[in-house]
């Protein structure tokens, strides 16, 4: 059985899994995860299959990552955990509630809703795959080579840190971008329509993000009747990155009002 990577933060408390977005990694939310441990939680930075350290697989769906989760939990002997979500991490996560939903104690979802995606990772994924790295010897060099795949700097340097040095000179990517270049509907598909859980839950939204609108209000609402709905300020889809010190403020005081600790 593959067990998914993760670091483990703090050595006691209630046991909250960060599960990370698409491209990304466990280690993305370690600064987040490490002011988490004082306030008494044991936070599994997760590395989902076909990224950062964890296994690759071809088979890649919400319900497969979930029942990972499933797996994850059964080996390091955990129940009544609690869950945060980002992006592709908040799908997986309202997965477990539905589906599995004797496993959670309760869940938060960043900036992501039940619904169905189109597809919009493309031009990233392709940038990606053509990354040569027989010709590619510096991360500066792969970072000019991604340029003309991605303009926006901030979303290439997230990107590159999916760089490691598979060997003395020779770079590689964590990510499983053969298995991840065609995983844009499986990402962007939503929950069935009669996926629905009671857990407490909190779904928040980037103010300059539009991965959740305001119709979506009522869909989140339909699968979670006990979802509450908050907004971070100042911040897009990378709501934790770009406002770090209202997304925790946030998200630990959610924790501490719904009784978990």
């Amino acid at each position: 059985m593959n067990i998914l990577h993760s670091l483990i933060l703090g050595d006691q408390g209630e046991d909250l899994l960060i599960l990370h977005g698409f491209l990304g990694m466990g280690d993305n939310w370690k600064t987040y995860a490490k002011r988490l441990t004082a306030y008494g939680y044991r936070v599994h930075l997760v590395d989902q299959r076909n990224h950062g350290r964890s296994f690759w697989d071809s088979n890649f769906s919400y319900s497969i990552m979930a029942q990972d989760i499933i797996e994850y939990c059964s080996y390091h002997n955990l129940n009544n955990i609690l869950v945060l979500g980002h992006s592709m991490g908040g799908k997986v996560a309202m997965h477990l509630a539905c589906h599995h939903f004797q496993l959670l104690k309760g869940f938060i979802v960043a900036d992501i809703a039940p619904k169905k995606y189109d597809p919009h990772h493309q031009q990233i994924l392709n940038g990606l795959s053509n990354l040569d790295f027989d010709k590619i010897s510096s991360r500066a060099i792969a970072d000019e080579n991604l340029s003309n795949w991605v303009d926006d700097a901030s979303t290439r340097q997230f990107l590159l840190k999916n760089l490691y040095w598979k060997e003395p000179g020779k770079l590689g990517l964590r990510i499983n971008i053969d298995v991840l270049k065609n995983a844009s509907e499986a990402i962007g598909k939503g929950l069935d329509k009669d996926a629905k859980s009671n857990k407490p839950c909190l779904f928040l939204k980037g103010q300059n993000s539009d991965y959740i609108t305001d119709n979506d209000h009522s869909i989140i609402k339909y699968h979670f009747p006990n979802a509450d709905q908050l907004l971070i300020t100042k911040s897009g889809h990378w709501l934790h990155a770009e406002n770090p010190e209202e997304f925790f403020r946030v998200t630990s005081d959610w924790l501490k009002k719904t009784s978990f600790l």
